[in-house]
């Protein structure tokens, strides 16, 4: 099994290694300090579960790959449109792309029984420009759990978790979906194949759409926010409305918010990747974890008004601290 890791970051890298720990043919593509230190000395994965170092190929052009039989997303959502020529030399004929993403993915109706089907979200596919490069048909949905940072260019240090659920946009266990799922396994890692993939879309998101926003514009950690009464009830808040949207295209998570909130406050001080990426000077993934949910509320004619104050804010931010 070939796989190329696109955005060999701290997810990226950390799948890619525990891949290769697995026995499947490997290739990342980083650049910078990043790649050269994974060139000259490999991917040192750092964890309480074991640390290990894993030697794949590594490289800032996809050319030298070719194509394969999987390619993993470790780029943010935000940069899915414009990544074809990056994608494309990695593609061949019944190529997977494995959408290693946060909030909603650019092929969330695409197959969808309903009267939703097919429809574009403009927020996460703008003009049809992420679907062109990223054709539906070949996604892959998938939903990471697991929390990793670049301690140092090569150096991941793996926080907590190890689940990476996949499936099909159609629903079903296909063979490529149970393939992958072995190869990852085999890497050390829990990988389900879920038949109702968005469901677990939606339990993440749940997290991520409320925390991840208030914590940029608070400046909080998670269990910050979730001790502090105001904000607490300001996320449980986003959570019922986020469930009334879930709800609306067809999706019935099995959990309950105070169940949410529990687990998000055993993390402890951690900080979000939105908050990270603020402080780090970086592009806020906002248009996949806030803005497509709202348009999804547009949509189907929810009302959310406190997950569509809260996004108001954070669109304002994210326009004040653009880089």
């Amino acid at each position: 099994m070939k796989i190329a890791v696109l955005g060999a970051g701290a997810i990226g890298a950390y799948v890619g290694a525990a891949l290769h720990r697995g026995g499947a043919d490997v290739h990342l593509v980083a650049r910078g300090p990043h790649l050269q230190a994974i060139r000259q000395h490999g991917v040192r994965v750092l964890s309480a579960r074991g640390d290990f170092t894993a030697h794949p190929h590594a490289t800032d052009d996809p050319n030298e790959i070719g194509p394969v039989d999987y390619v993993f997303l470790g780029l943010k959502a935000h940069s899915y449109a414009s990544s074809g020529a990056l994608v494309a030399p990695l593609l061949g004929e019944h190529t997977a792309l494995v959408a290693g993403q946060n909030g909603i993915p650019w092929w969330y109706f695409h197959k969808l029984t309903g009267p939703y089907e097919g429809r574009r979200i403009e927020a996460v596919d703008p003009g049809g420009a992420t679907s062109k490069v990223l054709a539906p048909e070949r996604a892959i949905g998938c939903v990471v759990y697991p929390a990793t940072v670049i301690e140092s260019p090569g150096v991941i240090r793996h926080l907590e978790g190890t689940r990476f659920s996949v499936g099909e946009p159609g629903g079903g266990v296909s063979e490529r979906c149970a393939a992958l799922s072995e190869a990852m396994i085999a890497g050390g890692l829990k990988c389900p194949v879920e038949e109702n993939l968005r469901d677990d879309i939606w339990i993440k998101l749940m997290g991520n759409a409320a925390f991840n926003p208030i914590s940029a514009l608070t400046r909080a950690t998670m269990v910050d926010i979730c001790r502090h009464p105001l904000t607490r009830t300001m996320v449980a808040r986003v959570m019922e409305e986020i469930l009334d949207i879930a709800a609306r295209v067809g999706s019935t998570p099995d959990i309950s918010i105070e169940k949410r909130l529990r687990g998000a406050e055993g993390v402890g001080h951690h900080k979000t990747s939105m908050l990270q990426d603020l402080e780090a000077g970086k592009q806020l993934e906002l248009d996949a974890i806030v803005t497509a949910v709202v348009e999804m509320a547009d949509i189907t004619g929810a009302e959310a008004p406190t997950l569509r104050t809260v996004h108001a804010a954070t669109d304002l931010l994210a326009r004040t601290v653009a880089p």
